[in-house]
């Protein structure tokens, strides 16, 4: 197999195959042999685990998971690199590429037609231009992974490794806490790619949970909430509400408070189990 991290070996075969990078697809390769192990080592995955990865590049976190994992999955929209991955990949005779666009996907079909019922892990450098959809899309469609061992955008790694009721909680980080264990791994510097990114990387974990750690009757409406109470962040929850869902400072207010919380508080500061009360409340 050819090795992966060594610059002039990709661009040897990227030249070959005719292959242009694309700044709309966010593709920065791995070029740090030491890297991809760790990533895969860190996600579990091992034998009698498959893997799913979304966005293999020139497969170089791909050959670290098919040394691994039972069956490897790769989803690359761009057919440009099918060719590619062909050559790189081609002694592995544990590794699917499926040429599609991962948001587009009946995932649940997908990994049933490829796993069975056998467990996986999802990782993946995912493309930084839509982290958060495609870390959604696996959260909400409950899949069934063990875990999400993901790299992205280091600033996009802390809002989503944030707890509810810290500084950096955004609606992304509630709704991540809601399906998952958050955790942020370590931080990946530039010049682990080619091209290098304008911004430094960070690998984190997402443990799925079994259940929610807070109970709702409807999540759509959990949602709405936690969403509109993050819209306006520069003001406080009380004004974000009332323009989020439309309804008046008054019932707003009387709803903060039936939850112990002032009329002055702000989003950052609720917890899940907050968010949750005042759902039931303002219906």
């Amino acid at each position: 197999m050819p090795e992966l991290s060594n610059i002039n070996v990709v661009k040897e075969i990227l030249g070959r195959h005719g292959f242009k990078f694309s700044k709309s697809l966010g593709q920065n390769f791995i070029v740090n042999p030491d890297l991809c192990p760790r990533i895969a080592e860190e996600s579990g995955v091992g034998p009698g685990i498959c893997a799913l990865e979304i966005g293999p590049g020139i497969g170089v976190l791909t050959k670290e998971l098919a040394l691994r994992a039972e069956k490897v999955l790769s989803i690359e929209i761009d057919k440009a690199l099918l060719p590619v991955l062909k050559e790189t990949l081609g002694e592995f005779d544990n590794v699917t590429i499926l040429n599609a666009d991962v948001l587009e996907l009946d995932l649940k079909a997908v990994i049933k037609e490829h796993f069975g019922d056998m467990p996986f892990v999802v990782c993946a450098n995912l493309p930084y231009y839509i982290t958060s959809p495609i870390i959604m899309k696996l959260l909400e469609e409950n899949i069934g992974a063990e875990n999400l061992t993901v790299m992205v955008q280091k600033e996009a790694a802390v809002r989503i490794a944030a707890k509810p009721g810290t500084r950096d909680c955004g609606a992304i980080s509630a709704a991540i806490n809601y399906y998952s264990e958050p955790e942020k791994l370590f931080d990946v510097s530039k010049g682990n790619f080619v091209p290098p990114p304008n911004v430094t990387s960070a690998v984190i974990r997402l443990v799925l949970r079994k259940e929610p750690p807070v109970k709702v009757e409807d999540e759509g409406r959990f949602f709405r909430v936690i969403k509109a109470s993050f819209s306006q962040r520069r003001k406080t929850l009380t004004n974000s509400l009332s323009s989020g869902l439309g309804k008046g400072k008054e019932e707003i207010l009387a709803a903060l408070e039936q939850c112990g919380l002032g009329p002055n508080a702000r989003a950052e500061e609720l917890s899940l189990e907050d968010f949750a009360a005042l759902t039931k409340i303002l219906g």
